[in-house]
């Protein structure tokens, strides 16, 4: 166990006013622990590749064709930060924009051949790192992880009352 983890349950378990975990620190703690095997994979398998480099080649993995547009939208982030992200991949060959034929206005981002390449080695990683991150899950304590987790996204997503 991680010696991080084992802080926060240490603590969470000798709180006695306290009946519930602090379920974002437990959260924070597992991105903690995710994002730095994801930047160690990348500093040893994609040097100079960043975490939203991977991401945005993660995207057009799973939606080839797809427009900055479609990109900025998914990653709800600020549409010049993506718009750098895409043309310094661009840039290093992989990805490369086709034009739209319905719309000329648009340009459709795929994978280059090198691209397609280390999105497929970062996605083996991540099923890997997703199997060893719910080893000895029954699979009814997956779904109902999955499910969980899900809910919180929903709770998060909905306006501040």
């Amino acid at each position: 166990m991680s010696p991080i983890l084992e802080k926060l349950l240490d603590k969470v378990n000798h709180m006695s006013e306290r009946k519930t975990v602090d379920v974002l620190e437990v959260l924070h703690t597992v991105k903690h622990l995710l994002r730095s095997r994801e930047l160690r994979v990348l500093r040893d398998t994609a040097p100079g590749v960043s975490h939203m480099d991977a991401r945005v080649l993660g995207f057009f993995n799973r939606r080839p064709g797809e427009t900055l547009s479609a990109l900025i939208q998914h990653a709800g982030r600020d549409k010049g930060q993506m718009a750098r992200l895409v043309g310094s991949l661009r840039e290093r060959g992989l990805l490369h924009g086709q034009v739209d034929e319905q719309d000329r206005r648009n340009l459709r981002l795929y994978l280059t051949p090198q691209g397609q390449q280390l999105a497929d080695t970062l996605h083996t990683y991540k099923q890997q790192l997703s199997r060893q991150a719910i080893q000895g899950f029954t699979a009814a304590e997956e779904n109902q992880l999955a499910a969980l987790l899900t809910r919180l996204v929903k709770n998060l997503e909905e306006p501040e009352s």
